[in-house]
């Protein structure tokens, strides 16, 4: 029995967290407004090791088509500028001598279209990873079962990892949906 409810608890515990990821990567895939979370892979070369832009900056968003990033030392201008140019995300930052300033381009139809399929793709990445919690639980369950578990708790444990299959799937395609919506608005 309670090789059961370790199975469901980690079934549930794979799924919320590949809904939690597809949540860090939608964050990444800009709606066409400024958003801190779009510089989150940069890393800046800081006295020879890479470091994460965030650790060696302050990054704001003033408004909805600008981000400034405040380095702690100025001396880091120069870094931050060839780090989120080599990053090759389609910015072109500037700056004023104290902060990097990057204004966020508005987005053509075609880069809208490529970043719903973008979204589609993340979303259908996390159904991957919930898919496979439930396969992986199913088998503990089968495993379970031949080792004396009653044949109705195993029932009601498959059932069970079905409808955390189903509610897991259901939140990919409402976060997908916002996301597409939030992309597509103008």
């Amino acid at each position: 029995m309670s090789d059961i409810k370790a199975e469901l608890a980690g079934c549930e515990a794979a799924m919320k967290k590949a809904v939690d990821h597809l949540e860090v990567e939608l964050t990444k895939i800009r709606a066409g407004r400024a958003n801190p979370g779009m510089l989150d892979g940069i890393r800046v070369d800081y006295y020879g090791s890479e470091v994460p832009l965030n650790q060696v900056s302050n990054v704001n968003t003033p408004d909805g088509r600008t981000i400034t990033i405040q380095p702690w030392e100025k001396k880091m201008i120069d870094a931050i500028e060839k780090a989120i140019i080599a990053a090759n995300l389609g910015f072109n930052p500037s700056n004023n001598g104290e902060s990097v300033i990057i204004n966020v381009p508005m987005l053509t139809e075609e880069r809208r279209k490529e970043l719903v399929r973008a979204a589609h793709k993340e979303g259908e990445h996390a159904r991957v990873s919930i898919r496979a919690a439930r396969h992986k639980a199913l088998d503990g369950i089968k495993k379970a079962q031949k080792d004396g578990v009653a044949e109705d708790i195993a029932k009601d444990a498959e059932a069970e990892t079905e409808k955390l299959t189903g509610i897991y799937n259901k939140k990919v395609d409402v976060l997908i949906e916002a996301k597409e919506k939030d992309i597509l608005k103008v």
